[in-house]
């Protein structure tokens, strides 16, 4: 559920000076750990929202809200959608977006808005964001504003690092930029999908990040008219696309014209623009644009799917992806997704989940499920991690195999399930082969590890601690079943042939990491409840008991690690680089480099 607590400043409208470029003190990220101060704040629960509202006059199925100021809180995996704000009475609102895999859908804002503020601003530090189909077209006022170029619409925070798709936005007549997104330089990306803008001050698509992308989307400036409430002001008027500097943005099947503004397009710097499709009426400054099959004669209509009105938008009438009729490729291939999976996670651990069904399979969004681009989907099989969120995956045929590690608990249409009812406990196997006489290896997997056979020769040992097998063999081969990932394979004697699931695999991949010189420590032991954890090394990783930490039940994969720490120590060595880190909660996290050597 979303929560309302009082207005924070830092979700207030930022000055923007054309004519200077943003520093750190308003865009750029302090570093990739200096930012766990704010990403503490993202674990920090509030009260529940008390609204104000009403029944809809209308009878169609959305709240009718009036503003009164308040900050609505959309954390982690909570989705907030059909809603109706009636700003007519002179208060404002704002959407505040602090968690990842988290949907905004189906809100329209009645009237022009009189506020200081944006309406929607996100702050999310990682994960996926859906803000789709709504309305923000009755535009905004520039009188008595506290600063230059007054209220904006969309404003992506200099601390948020979360991957943010707009779809079916109708955005018209704000001064202060219709989407303030140029911090992806910093972090993140921001994806636009079927949008329409008009007639909004200093831009429409502000965007700066290498992943960012324009796809079928209209942005233009009225010959007559800028901006309802501020005065008409051609001067005010912004450029339809401004590029920020630092990466190529992506602009496909789009159409834009500058109107009265002299550019329809400013790429500022170094930044550059790849247009593919689409039209441009309109002079480019800047020298970075690169176009194929661009037009000059754009269609400036409103995208199909688009909402026209506040209730059309609250309604859900046209646009959202999620009562769409068209079938899924999936659907057109193997009928429709019938069943849905859910892995309701618990804060008390990670759970790590793989299963496997004999039709088509996709991510979903139901009862409240997050979507992460880290669970995997290959064909038929899906694996994944959770812990106090959810994952959830519609699929049609039947479930073939369950395999799960951790506490969450699974629903299959509605009803828990035990994972022993589906296919086997341990799915994978590894078989070892001696060569040319005897040898002694050690396997490590971040699930559970038996050996298949009940032979246990007395010239042979098999020591088996939580999920490592140690064993010494003559001749001949061993099986062993496991499930999760093999983390780490090592041939102490002789020389041995490793097989995983059929296929031979080289020892050297996994390695043996017992002297990666670099610590990274998690420290729960003063906070407030538990943290949720994930970070990526350009190296390798491995857990650690460095700094008297505790070995807990993270998953580690392919150099990603997720975890919760409670109120212990826990710790890995690795080498390269921290590449990318998220913490949500109070944890202290601490990183010594060439830690051995200390």
């Amino acid at each position: 559920m979303a929560r309302e607590p009082s207005v924070l400043d830092e979700a207030r409208s930022v000055d923007d000076d054309e004519d200077a470029p943003e520093d750190d003190g308003e865009t750029g990220n302090s570093g990739l750990l200096g930012r766990r101060s704010y990403m503490t704040l993202a674990g920090v629960t509030t009260a529940a929202a008390t609204l104000s509202s009403v029944t809809s006059a209308g009878g169609d199925d959305y709240e009718e809200i009036t503003a009164r100021g308040q900050v609505i809180r959309i954390g982690r995996g909570e989705t907030y959608e059909n809603k109706l704000f009636d700003l007519t009475n002179g208060n404002s609102v704002l959407l505040l977006v602090e968690g990842g895999n988290s949907v905004i859908r189906n809100v329209g804002f009645r009237g022009l808005h009189r506020g200081d503020g944006f309406m929607i601003s996100i702050s999310a530090a990682s994960g996926d964001v859906l803000i789709e189909n709504v309305y923000l077209g009755d535009g905004s006022t520039k009188e008595g504003e506290s600063f230059v170029h007054g209220p904006g619409a969309v404003f992506y925070h200099r601390n948020a690092s979360c991957d943010v798709t707009f779809r079916y936005c109708n955005v018209q007549g704000w001064p202060n930029n219709g989407f303030y997104c140029s911090n992806t330089a910093s972090g993140g990306s921001v994806r636009f999908e079927h949008c329409y803008g008009k007639n909004n001050g200093v831009s429409t698509y502000r965007v700066a990040g290498g992943r960012d992308a324009i796809v079928d989307c209209v942005a233009y400036n009225d010959d007559t008219d800028y901006g309802p409430g501020w005065g008409g002001y051609v001067e005010d008027a912004g450029r339809p696309v401004w590029v920020w500097p630092g990466n190529t943005v992506r602009i496909d099947d789009s159409n834009v014209a500058s109107g009265s503004y002299p550019y329809a397009m400013v790429l500022r710097g170094n930044a550059t623009a790849r247009m593919t499709g689409g039209a441009i009426r309109g002079t480019v400054q800047g020298g970075g644009l690169n176009r194929s099959n661009v037009s000059s004669d754009p269609d400036l209509s409103v995208p199909e799917g688009v909402p026209t009105s506040p209730e059309e938008a609250a309604a859900g009438s046209k646009g959202t992806t999620a009562d769409t009729d068209a079938p899924t490729d999936a659907e057109d291939d193997d009928g429709p997704l019938e069943h849905l999976i859910l892995f309701d996670g618990d804060p008390a651990g990670v759970t790590r989940y793989e299963f496997e069904v004999s039709g088509s399979v996709e991510k979903s969004t139901d009862e409240g499920a997050s979507i992460d681009d880290e669970d995997v989907i290959d064909g038929e099989f899906v694996h994944g991690v959770v812990a106090d969120w959810k994952d959830a995956f519609r699929f049609s045929g039947d479930l073939e195999q369950l395999t799960v590690d951790g506490p969450a608990t699974v629903f299959v249409d509605g009803e828990v399930v035990d994972p022993t009812d589906y296919g086997v406990d341990r799915p994978h196997v590894l078989e070892v082969t001696s060569r040319d006489g005897p040898a002694s290896f050690e396997v490590t997997v971040d699930g559970e590890i038996e050996l298949e056979s009940d032979e246990n020769p007395a010239d042979e040992t098999t020591a088996v601690s939580g999920t490592t097998v140690q064993r010494s063999i003559t001749d001949g081969s061993e099986t062993f079943r496991f499930s999760g990932a093999l983390t780490d394979v090592t041939v102490i004697d002789g020389e041995a042939e490793i097989s995983l699931d059929g296929e031979p695999i080289d020892p050297d991949d996994y390695g043996d990491h017992e002297l990666l010189p670099h610590a990274l420590v998690i420290d729960g032991t003063d906070a407030d409840g538990p943290s949720t954890y994930s970070f990526e090394t350009s190296g390798a990783v491995v857990t650690s008991t460095y700094d008297d930490a505790s070995v807990d039940d993270a998953v580690i994969e392919d150099g990603v690690v997720r975890g919760v720490v409670d109120d212990e120590r826990t710790a890995y060595w690795f080498d390269g680089e921290i590449e990318s880190f998220r913490l949500f909660g109070r944890a202290s996290v601490d990183v010594q480099y060439n830690a051995r050597e200390q």
